[in-house]
């Protein structure tokens, strides 16, 4: 059980190293850095 929840949790941050955005950081604001994290959450989960 904790290495399935292991596994989702490090692919999880495996899809978002494919967002360049939210890998390099380009939104300094904390609120818009924020809502790319949850548009990207979104989208990786929706595909």
């Amino acid at each position: 059980y904790l290495y399935r929840s292991r596994n989702v949790i490090e692919r999880m941050f495996g899809r978002f190293k494919e967002f360049r955005r939210i890998s390099t950081r380009y939104d300094r604001n904390a609120k818009n850095f924020m809502s790319s994290l949850c548009l990207a959450t979104t989208v990786c989960y929706w595909l």
